[in-house]
């Protein structure tokens, strides 16, 4: 049985070893493991749960690199196919705390765009318990059409479908398409996991505005915010979670109730991964039972520890590290 299968992008990530330094200073590399679904994955094996990723690697040593580190976890891998001809993407980080992350993807021809309803034939969906799709998976084909897939299985086999937006501008042809195929998905879906701009983007047909660096402060796009996540609601999601930095999380639910836990206070190394370890302790404490408000508590607190590391996956906290940083308040 597994708590958790996560879909979607893998890579290897070379996070600069120059904390500090600007793009063309960086001397060194870092080479760790990344993505959005598979940092889920690998946080929530930490945290405790069953976990299982199923992405694509390229026949070549990056795609063993990432399985090698998976194994290693605990994570299952056993539903990664290796698609001949296509490369498993990569991902270079800049590191300039606190707010400046330069962040470059290579995914031309990567192999986890190469995912198709073959490969999602092979999940056992009668053993999972919850599927995270992202958003970066509907980009393009065949992907796409497996992701839609997989939602629609899932669905017949009763099993809760999380929806982490991960807004990626630069691996749409057409950012416009973001939001119809995000919106195309929610029917399915019992949570939305977001960013205040990536739920912006997904609900108000609003995703070119925010590519040009749209304020989610003022007025008006808050505004948006709202309209947005009562335009998931309406779908029947359960819970839409708001990712909001250091300002905290809140989660609007179906019942019109809104839990909001506050951040933790901790220096900033690195900001990418954060977002994921989020997700990570959010989906712990929901699949354990825990009402949102503790949820959240708990999702800010892995967050929290992830923001003061360099890099993503191989960083994640363990369930004794979250309890104890918990402890101290």
């Amino acid at each position: 049985m597994y708590d958790l299968v996560c879909m979607g992008r893998s890579s290897i990530d070379l996070y600069s070893n120059d904390s500090g330094a600007q793009f063309p200073d960086i001397t060194s590399f870092g080479a760790f493991v990344g993505g959005c679904p598979t940092n889920i994955a690998v946080g929530a094996r930490r945290l405790g749960l069953s976990t299982a990723l199923f992405t694509a690697v390229g026949d070549d040593p990056v795609g063993e690199f990432i399985l090698s580190f998976l194994r290693r976890e605990g994570v299952d891998t056993s539903f990664v196919p290796t698609k001949t001809g296509r490369r498993t993407s990569a991902v270079l980080l800049g590191i300039e705390p606190p707010d400046t992350f330069p962040l470059v993807f290579y995914r031309e021809n990567c192999a986890d765009q190469a995912i198709d309803m073959d490969d999602v034939d092979r999940l056992p969906f009668e053993k999972i318990t919850a599927l995270v799709l992202t958003g970066t998976g509907l980009s393009a084909e065949p992907s796409r059409t497996a992701t839609y897939y997989a939602a629609e299985r899932a669905a017949a086999h009763q099993v809760d479908i999380v929806l982490d937006i991960d807004f990626r501008a630069d691996q749409w042809p057409d950012a416009r398409s973001f939001g119809v195929n995000i919106r195309r998905l929610l029917p399915f879906v019992q949570i939305v996991i977001g960013t205040e701009e990536e739920l912006i983007a997904a609900g108000t047909e609003d995703a070119v505005a925010l590519i040009h660096n749209a304020s989610v402060s003022s007025p008006e796009v808050r505004g948006d915010l709202q309209r947005a996540v009562d335009r998931f609601l309406a779908t029947g999601v359960e819970a839409v979670v708001v990712k909001r930095g250091a300002r905290g999380a809140t989660v609007y639910d179906q019942r019109g109730a809104i839990h909001t836990a506050p951040p933790y206070e901790v220096e900033v190394e690195n900001v990418l991964g954060a977002g994921d370890a989020f997700a990570s302790g959010l989906l712990y404490g929901w699949l354990n039972g825990m009402d949102w408000a503790e949820c959240v508590r708990f999702g800010n607190a892995c967050g929290a520890i992830v923001v003061t590391r360099q890099g993503c996956a191989d960083f994640m906290p363990t369930l004794r590290e979250v309890n104890d940083l918990m402890a101290q308040g």
